[in-house]
């Protein structure tokens, strides 16, 4: 489908549901998500940012865009020796598919190699797009795909993928992640719950594509899942504003290396544990890391948002700080392991 990433940038498998469905405001999808509805049947309206949480993201942006290129080329480092040049790097969209452009462009840089990027609908609990995998698969051989993402806030995308891949012999459920704060893989560019800007501004960061989209009366048996092109944001795009401020960072000789491994035991443990002190019964309402927080506040409705003890006064939480006074959803500090910051869904029937 189109979208405002370059084609030789990454190739989109996916249906072009532009017009098709109309989006919905963040309460009443959320009202249809408590109710049973699957969010992937749905398209929440996007966010349009207000100037003062713009000023937050440039101000991030500025702050961390040499931590986050660190991060692309331990990462891409990894890739190369790990897979090889034969790699095909398949992004999770729509998440991934920035995160595998920077990827792609720090390889073309340091090795001298231009590997293919295509980007996927993997959704929890539907599983990953089929059709897809076949694409792919009828294109090159299993052990070439290597799939991208953002960062791992729980690992329930992760799981999802494990369940998944054994229909396709030979595709390893490894997924390469700039951030993995909840300590589940070994091929990130860092286990430290890091800022990436491009989790903040929805589609006008993310090639001005919706996030994916399943439902049967729009997505046939053969068709790819679905995405809608939001081409009358065109002037507000980012999407290579963000990633030409990473790529200046890009330090192609030796990327810094990281002494940290991560927390002890998993984020799903903590995940689980911040439920039950909180009396939160459906472990989905628990949204933990930086990137998974900033989706809360942006796509669902918060009832608060934990931000760890140690990290009162840390710029990678500004954006999230703004947004949270904007929406009146109350800051809890707590003692978080894995995580800067949390945040808690709301149970609409609790209100």
């Amino acid at each position: 489908m189109e979208s405002s990433y370059r084609k030789e940038d990454v190739c989109l498998l996916l249906k072009d549901i532009t017009g098709l469905v109309k989006p919905l405001p963040t309460e009443e999808r959320e009202k249809r998500i408590q109710a049973g509805r699957h969010y992937c049947e749905m398209l929440p309206l996007e966010y349009v940012p207000t100037i003062a949480y713009m000023q937050a993201y440039e101000e991030a942006l500025k702050i961390f865009a040499e931590p986050v290129a660190c991060a692309v080329g331990r990462l891409s480092d990894k890739i190369m020796e790990q897979k090889g040049t034969g790699t095909v790097l398949v992004s999770l969209a729509r998440a991934g598919i920035p995160v595998g452009i920077l990827v792609k462009h720090y390889i073309q840089k340091k090795y001298q190699k231009d590997l293919p990027h295509y980007a996927i609908s993997i959704i929890r609990g539907k599983g990953m797009d089929a059709n897809a995998m076949r694409y792919l698969l009828a294109r090159y051989a299993p052990e070439q795909l290597l799939f991208v993402d953002g960062w791992i806030g729980k690992g329930a995308i992760l799981k999802e993928l494990r369940g998944d891949i054994a229909a396709f012999a030979g595709v390893s459920a490894d997924i390469a992640v700039l951030a993995d704060p909840a300590n589940v893989t070994d091929l990130c560019g860092t286990h430290e719950d890091i800022l990436i800007p491009s989790s903040c501004l929805n589609c006008t960061v993310s090639g001005l594509i919706s996030r994916t989209f399943l439902r049967e009366d729009i997505i046939g048996k053969e068709d790819f899942h679905g995405a809608a092109y939001y081409k009358e944001l065109k002037e507000q795009d980012l999407s290579y504003q963000f990633i030409r401020a990473i790529e200046d960072k890009f330090v192609l000789d030796n990327p810094p290396e990281t002494a940290e491994t991560g927390a002890e035991g998993s984020g799903a443990e903590e995940a689980a544990r911040i439920a039950g002190a909180f009396g939160v019964e459906d472990i989905n309402f628990i949204k933990p890391g930086i990137g998974e927080t900033t989706r809360v506040l942006l796509r669902r409705v918060p009832w608060k948002v934990l931000i760890g003890e140690t990290c009162r006064e840390d710029p990678a939480l500004a954006h999230i700080r703004r947004l949270a006074e904007e929406k009146q959803v109350p800051i809890q500090y707590y003692p978080l392991k894995h995580y800067k910051t949390c945040g808690i869904i709301r149970k609409l029937s609790d209100t």
